[in-house]
């Protein structure tokens, strides 16, 4: 078989915004595009598919400022191969080290897009699990760090009896010797079934299963024997395509929500690395999140409103198949700001907030029911922006 019977003709196409001097972006696009690809100089390719159909092909140039330009870049989807660690790569792999080179968003064809299941449930299927379909979902954190297991879980009970959708254990909760993962889990999911039982509600428990690469499949199996209603993944530590293989494994068959820890360095600098859209949206799709949470602007991080619209655009916009997931905007949100969140992320969001429910009082049931009170007042007046 030649090499151009191999090629389909589908391509996948990358947007770049790239910041140089006018003179520059032709060249430096024509870099990208060979950097992304062949990784050859390009003047000793005589084979004629391959410097006509393997290179990078530059589709549009289209200028910004006087230093700054958006520049998209297609590829032959054999390219990218049937894994997600090979797209994640033509996407964004080499040129990542380059500077002034940022993605900022990609789109697919249908044929390379139906290699990924995306996520399971989607912001419609927790909807359904938690019977939950006219305001923002609410999740709260277990925490803090430090607490025994039977700690965590006298809290997990206290606040799923409060009314919360989703518990899930902080990002910082692993396998610690002051509170192992299997004793933590074990005893977290059975009180938020006891608080259940009591309610009459249905609260799922999100235990965190980013471990390293051989415990991690091991981890989510324990947690769905224990009665977990989902799991809280980090990609930034453990990998996207970890993430898509709990994803896709039907005998776990759990909503995940990813958590952005160690991504910040990604899509903080507004003149390189991946824009808020591609990072805690698109991939997060791709990879089979459910839910995705980002710290929202106006807490202790430094997300500008219009990178959270990217972000909920990235969650919510039609890409290919995969279905719609929930924001999760978090970071030091507080109860006062609730009808705020609500007005601006609409309905279709969960809302996170941790801390500040131990804020009001030392009744913890009574501020969750506060937080569910005030989440649905917001609900029924929100105009969401």
């Amino acid at each position: 078989m030649i090499l151009s019977d191999a090629l389909s003709g589908e391509r996948f196409v990358a947007h770049y915004q790239i910041q140089c001097p006018a003179a520059e972006i032709a060249q430096r696009a024509r870099d990208i595009a060979i950097e992304q690809t062949i990784e050859f100089p390009a003047a000793l390719v005589t084979d004629p598919v391959i410097r006509d159909h393997i290179i990078g092909q530059v589709a549009v140039l289209h200028q910004i400022d006087s230093a700054a330009f958006v520049v998209a870049i297609s590829y032959p989807i054999e390219a990218a191969g049937r894994e997600l660690t090979q797209l994640l790569n033509v996407l964004f792999g080499n040129v990542s080290i380059k500077p002034g080179v940022r993605l900022i968003h990609f789109a697919l064809p249908d044929a390379l897009a139906a290699q990924y299941r995306g996520p399971r449930f989607g912001s419609s299927g927790l909807r359904t699990l938690l019977n939950v379909y006219d305001r923002p979902l609410l999740c709260t954190a277990l925490k803090p760090m430090g607490l025994s297991a039977l700690a965590l879980a006298e809290l997990a009970y206290q606040l799923a009896l409060g009314g919360m959708d989703v518990i899930k254990d902080d990002h910082g909760l692993s396998d610690q010797a002051f509170c192992p993962f299997e004793a933590r889990v074990a005893q977290c999911a059975a009180a938020v079934a006891r608080a259940n039982r009591e309610s009459g509600r249905q609260c799922l428990y999100f235990p965190n299963v980013t471990a390293p690469a051989a415990a991690i499949q091991r981890r989510a199996h324990f947690a769905k024997q224990a009665g977990a209603g989902g799991l809280l993944f980090c990609p930034g530590l453990a990998g996207f395509d970890a993430l898509r293989e709990l994803a896709d494994d039907d005998s776990l068959a759990l909503p995940i929500l990813s958590h952005p820890a160690f991504q910040g360095t990604l899509c903080l600098h507004s003149d390189a690395g991946i824009a808020h859209r591609v990072l805690f949206g698109q991939l997060n799709r791709l990879a089979g999140a459910d839910g995705t949470i980002f710290p929202s602007w106006g807490g202790r991080f430094a997300f500008t409103p219009e990178e959270c619209r990217e972000v909920v655009a990235g969650a919510s916009a039609p890409l290919n198949h995969l279905r719609p997931i929930f924001p999760v905007p978090g970071g030091g949100m507080t109860l006062e700001r609730v009808n705020e969140l609500v007005a601006f992320y609409g309905r279709d969001c969960m809302l996170l907030i941790g801390g500040d429910l131990h804020a009001h009082g030392s009744d913890l049931v009574e501020n969750c029911r506060r937080f569910v009170a005030l989440t649905a007042q917001a609900a029924t007046d929100c105009s969401p922006q």
